[in-house]
């Protein structure tokens, strides 16, 4: 039995308090999915910028009454630090995934990026430390890595930031860092790279690239390529994600206060990504020939152009692995987006 079965196991027979900050989001409202068939106790927080009342009415589609009356709803601002006085006063666990999560968003406005990435951060970094919880799990990001020319991102080497987003959230890891020198709160740091699946959302100028794509050519729309294609992308399916939350916040003194990198370990043009998307379209009898070739256009500032992620401390630490091909995770989706 791995690290992850054991957990679940764990889960099943004792019931823990989950806070998830932005549980309506796309990765929250996913890990309040799994804690609930866990028969697990969560709070959540969100107040919608981003995150959406569908998602939490989808999972409760797909959750029994009895488990589903062990989620408790807040809608609130985490920049507010009065807000977290509403809060239960016994929690166990934090998964921290409230933030702005765009690129440019945060080169458009700095400040706003600012105030919820590291204030909003600070808020519940410290809420966390007054609750005294066994583990606070946060959002990192790959864009830590910046202008770091290696192929493979290690953990250990990181570059120049490239957008106020990539700094906010390398501020949020020595934030972590500085409390556990300080306090002695146990943190873990999860650096995602490209995440997709279920209920991500596909529309608007930020969207990620794989639910819009996908959104698009369903629709036999034109897709946009920023650059030449050959910009690589390390895509990690939610599942994994979810997974590696779990592995993290019940991972041994020696794997905490530290930060791991969740990815594929493979990397994935994005000329490769449209053909594989293209492909699936086929073989699921989807009419894939009034589809266009896709526009190439100039590439965006602040994004990276090589972006793939050495997974070994994440699997020798916390016992992370990936079960399964991209091109299985993205037939998934497809499937959950038609259905």
């Amino acid at each position: 039995m791995n690290k992850l079965e054991k957990i679940k196991k764990k889960l099943k027979k004792t019931k823990f308090t989950w806070l998830i900050t932005g549980v309506a989001g796309f990765i929250g409202s996913n890990l309040l999915e799994t804690l609930l068939h866990l028969n697990q106790s969560v709070i959540g927080v969100d107040n919608f910028t981003s995150g959406t009342k569908k998602n939490l009415l989808d999972v409760k589609k797909n959750i029994s009454n009895q488990k589903w009356n062990n989620f408790i709803f807040f809608k609130g601002d985490i920049t507010k630090s009065n807000f977290y006085l509403t809060l239960p006063k016994k929690i166990d666990f934090v998964l921290h995934h409230a933030a702005l999560g765009s690129v440019p968003k945060s080169i458009k406005d700095p400040i706003l990026a600012n105030h919820n990435n590291v204030s909003g951060f600070l808020n519940i970094l410290n809420f966390s430390k007054l609750q005294n919880v066994k583990s606070f799990v946060y959002a990192s990001s790959s864009a830590v890595y910046g202008d770091d020319l290696r192929s493979k991102k290690i953990e250990k080497n990181i570059g120049n930031s490239l957008s106020p987003y990539a700094l906010t959230k390398y501020i949020d890891e020595l934030y972590a860092a500085t409390f556990f020198k300080c306090y002695n709160l146990s943190t873990i740091g999860l650096r995602y790279f490209n995440v997709f699946g279920n209920r991500q959302d596909p529309k608007g100028d930020y969207a990620a690239v794989i639910p819009k794509w996908v959104n698009q050519i369903l629709k036999k729309k034109q897709v946009i390529i920023y650059g030449d294609g050959k910009s690589t992308r390390d895509f990690i399916y939610i599942e994994n994600v979810v997974n590696a939350n779990l592995l993290a916040a019940f991972a041994g003194k020696k794997s905490k206060n530290q930060v791991y990198n969740i990815g594929s370990g493979n990397s994935t043009s994005l000329n490769k990504l449209f053909k594989i998307l293209l492909s699936i379209v086929a073989d699921l009898s989807l009419n894939s020939s009034r589809i266009k070739k896709p526009i190439y256009k100039k590439f965006r500032k602040g994004d990276i152009k090589h972006s793939t992620a050495n997974i070994k401390k994440s699997k020798d630490l916390l016992g992370y692995n990936i079960n399964e091909s991209l091109e299985m995770s993205l037939k998934k989706t497809m499937e959950s987006i038609l259905n």
